[in-house]
């Protein structure tokens, strides 16, 4: 049976979900006990904000994104994201949430054989929608850049090319909420940079609410807010104001690293 999803007029962009976390834990049993990969932490993000995660490998940062988009589980805590209380989906409920959320991963994900435009197009396929997914596949290709390369092959595209039909995957169903795992970090600076860049603009254009998940400093430098974490918690909060000095965001960014 398809299943309809709603209408994905560039022109009417989703807008962004507020995400309210309270008390949110998780735990994985090891060979070696029990690790605890968040302890029970507490973060809202206003609709629309755009905000950086940073932190060591292991501090949280993957888990948290994980379950704000019902990819795993919580042990304890609540997530609510817009209208959405995901931490009380069933698993029949979960694909209908996921299908408002964007996911870009440091991994492209593509699927080689296909071409750029039919990877974009790729989520939408199982379901009925009332517009074309291949021309809706194809605006957002010229979104990012990538207009004329839609019969391209994964293989014949650059990293960040790449990255860009990934992103423009990720904007298929309009999410409210877009979440974005090191989606720099197989991209060298430069590449880097400019898919920073693609992702403030369309979140601008867009209204998405998004959440990056980082180790690079210029990335979080790019937030609205930089959130901390270590040994799953939050040890740490920046506000970046806007229209201020990039080097001066950085040094306050690279403080927080000593501190932590």
């Amino acid at each position: 049976m398809q299943h309809s999803v709603r209408s994905l007029d560039s022109t009417q962009p989703g807008g962004g979900a507020k995400v309210d976390i309270e008390a949110l834990a998780k735990r994985y049993a090891t060979d070696g006990g029990v690790v605890v990969a968040l302890a029970g932490i507490s973060l809202t993000v206003a609709s629309g904000e755009l905000i950086a995660l940073m932190g060591p490998s292991g501090s949280g940062k993957s888990t948290l994104l994980h379950l704000v988009g019902a990819m795993d589980a919580a042990d304890e805590g609540s997530v609510i994201v817009g209208e959405y209380e995901v931490t009380k989906l069933s698993r029949r409920e979960q694909p209908a949430y996921r299908r408002q959320i964007g996911f870009v991963f440091q991994r492209f994900h593509l699927l080689p054989a296909l071409t750029a435009l039919d990877n974009v197009a790729a989520p939408l396929l199982p379901y009925r929608t009332d517009f074309d997914k291949h021309s809706r596949a194809a605006e957002l290709l010229c979104a990012v850049g990538l207009g004329g390369r839609e019969d391209a092959l994964p293989s014949e595209l650059s990293g960040g090319q790449q990255q860009r039909v990934a992103i423009a995957r990720a904007l298929i169903n309009n999410p409210i909420l877009l979440l974005a795992d090191e989606p720099t970090g197989n991209l060298d600076s430069h590449t880097g940079a400019e898919i920073m860049e693609l992702l403030v603009e369309l979140r601008r254009q867009r209204g998405m609410t998004v959440i990056v998940a980082t180790h690079d400093d210029v990335v979080a430098s790019s937030c609205e807010r930089v959130v901390r974490l270590r040994d799953g918690d939050i040890v740490d909060e920046l506000d970046v104001p806007g229209e201020v000095d990039a080097d001066d965001v950085l040094e306050r960014i690279g403080r927080l690293d000593a501190a932590g």
